[in-house]
Parts: C-alpha cells; sequence; structure tokens
C-alpha cells in the first residue's frame, strides 16, 4: 500500500515515499525500496537521502533521552563502473537487541531476495518507530571528476567525506547519536582518531570487517548493497541514444568479474570510449582506451615535458620549447603602437 492511502498502515505494511520502487511480493506483503531517486532518470549527479526519523509509539517506554546506535558501511568502492553508496542505519539503544534479532548480517553473505526482504523490513511501522536509514550515493561521474582534477581528490577522502557527512547530517536531524561503528577505509586506528576528534561526545569505533561484528554496520550495509544494486539493475543511460542499444550485462562492475571484463571489451567505442557509468580513473579502464580507442594527442602536450610535474619549471634558462609566435606578434604590435604616439 502507498504512503497517502486512507488505510491506516499496520505492523507488516511497508511504509514508502512516493519516490518508492515496488520490488517484490513475498508472503503477501509489498515490498517496496525507497531510494530516494526516481529509478528512471539518469544518475549524472551524487545525491543523499534520508529516511523518515524514527517515531516514539504511546505505547512505548522511549523517550528523548534514549540514546542512537549508528552504523556505516559502503557497496561498490572496488568496481570500475556504476554508482559508489555509503549508508548509515541507526536505532534506539533500547531496542538493538531487537533489531539485532531480526537477521542482519554482512550483505555479501545474503542473496539478494534476502537483503531485499531485510531492507523492506526497516520500513515497517514496527522498525520505523525505533530505526532510520539514509544512504550518500556518489555517482560515477563524481568519482571520475575527483580522482582525475589537478589536485587528486582521492577515493579515502572520498569516502571518509562520506561517513561525515551522513553522521551530522542525522544529528543536524537531532538523533541522538551515542555510539557509532564504522567499517574501516584504510588504518582503523587512525580513522577513528580522525573521527573522534570530529564527534567528541560520540562513542567512536572503527574496526575491520564491522560489517560482520556489529549488527547496526550489517544493516547499514544491506541499505547500501540495495541500492547500488537496483541503480546498476534499473540504469538510465545519460546518452540517451545508447538505452536502447547498449548491453546492461556488466555483471558486478568489479574489474576481475568475467562479465564486466566482456563488457568493457565490447562496449568502448573507438572515438567516444565509455558512456557516464564508468569510473575512468580506473586502470582496468584506462588500458582498455589505450589498447582499443583512437589515440588522442592534444595540441597542448605536443611540446609539453613529460612524466614528472617538476619538468614543468625550468632549469638553468634551458627551456627548449619553441615560443608561441603569439607573444613576438603582440610585443611587435605594442612597439609600433609605442611609435605612433
Amino acid at each position: 500500500m502507498l504512503a497517502g492511502a486512507s488505510r491506516p498502515l499496520d505492523e507488516d505494511d511497508v511504509m514508502p515515499s512516493k519516490r518508492a520502487k515496488l520490488s517484490a511480493v513475498s508472503d503477501g506483503m509489498q515490498m517496496y525500496l525507497d531510494l530516494g531517486l526516481p529509478m528512471d532518470e539518469a544518475l549524472t549527479k551524487s545525491y543523499t537521502f534520508f529516511s523518515p526519523l524514527p517515531f516514539a509509539s504511546p505505547d512505548n517506554n522511549d523517550n528523548e533521552s534514549d540514546g542512537f546506535v549508528l552504523g556505516v558501511d559502503e557497496a561498490g568502492r572496488g568496481p570500475v563502473l556504476g554508482p559508489m553508496v555509503y549508508a548509515t542505519c541507526f536505532c534506539r539503544e533500547s531496542y538493538y537487541s531487537q533489531l539485532s534479532s531480526i537477521g542482519f548480517a554482512d550483505s555479501k553473505q545474503l542473496t539478494e531476495a534476502q537483503r531485499d526482504q531485510l531492507f523492506a523490513k526497516l520500513q515497517t511501522t514496527s522498525v520505523q518507530q525505533h530505526a532510520g536509514w539514509s544512504i550518500r550515493c556518489i555517482s560515477p561521474q563524481d568519482i571520475s571528476h575527483c580522482m582525475l582534477r589537478r589536485t587528486k581528490y582521492s577515493l579515502n577522502a572520498l569516502a571518509h567525506d562520506a561517513t561525515i557527512q551522513l553522521i551530522r547530517d542525522a544529528l543536524d536531524r537531532g538523533v541522538h547519536i551515542t555510539k557509532v561503528y564504522v567499517d574501516t577505509v584504510g588504518p582503523p586506528l587512525s580513522y577513528q582518531k580522525k573521527l573522534q576528534e570530529l564527534f567528541p561526545k560520540i562513542e567512536i569505533t572503527v574496526a575491520k570487517k564491522a560489517d560482520s561484528l556489529y549488527p547496526i554496520v550489517s544493516a547499514a550495509s544491506i541499505c547500501a548493497k540495495v541500492t547500488r544494486d537496483a541503480h546498476l539493475g534499473n540504469w538510465v543511460f545519460a546518452e540517451q541514444w545508447l538505452q536502447n542499444k547498449m548491453s546492461k550485462e556488466y555483471g558486478s562492475g568489479y574489474p576481475g568479474d568475467p562479465k564486466t571484463v566482456k563488457w568493457l571489451k565490447d562496449s568502448v567505442d573507438q572515438v567516444f570510449g565509455y558512456p557516464g557509468i564508468i569510473r575512468f580513473s580506473w586502470s582496468t579502464c584506462v588500458k582498455l582506451l589505450d589498447e582499443r580507442a583512437v589515440k588522442v594527442v592534444w595540441a597542448d602536450d605536443e611540446h609539453a615535458p613529460k612524466n614528472t610535474v617538476g619538468k614543468y619549471f625550468v632549469r638553468n634558462g634551458a627551456d627548449t620549447r619553441p615560443r608561441s609566435k603569439f607573444f613576438s606578434r603582440n610585443k611587435a604590435i605594442r612597439l609600433a603602437s609605442s611609435l605612433n604616439q
């Protein structure tokens, strides 16, 4: 039943927003995946989505002083294509043991159907009284832009900033967070110290494989994985002419996936390369473009020093590059103008 209908929702109903997508029907229950972005739009820009905040039921003992536990995990960090999704799941401390008993586990250990069912469970009234979730979906175009710009913005920095943003968003919305568990990116101790300095009033734990250690992180991993899979499964190419022409049999997107490798080899255009679903900074993509696409030589690169940034600086006046005619012409014009005055 869609949100806004006249019949009150009971415990087993799902409460989707107007942007929800019907995923499946299981045991008579409609399961909606609320991803914050209509599935008929091209994912060209990153976006953040926050679920409805937990609400108190008249017949429970929850109050505003009850703190919240929050977990953070990601999906799609390593693939050469598609978005990278960071997600949080948070619940009242008094409800944490119940949330753990629902069956949340590392998303990679569950089937797609199991992940969808657990994600749908997060949107039932019985769970929404005590828990919520959020996602930061980073588009492949934004990943490419960040990693290929002059001042490089690494994937680790991108991941850290997404995590920090999601925690701040929860705090800004009034969620009283007391504990945070994060699946690490890079060395856990230095990452934990960084987060602890930013959020000194919150107990921070950063650990390897946190998604298998803490159920709240497992729940976050499911939110992230379901979102990424839904976007890939319903991908809308920004290049509209490709929508009904290009295959979507790209597998998981990981460079080691045979389906992904085949799709990359079959889909490269000799002139235009790849569509925007690709992360162009990945070495897999760079290598295939070098092998299968037409080589492009930019005019400014013909005489540019190679290999190191240091060679852009002149040493001992020994700059052997030919000087542009613009400068000599401009100098002659200025000299002629001064003689006519």
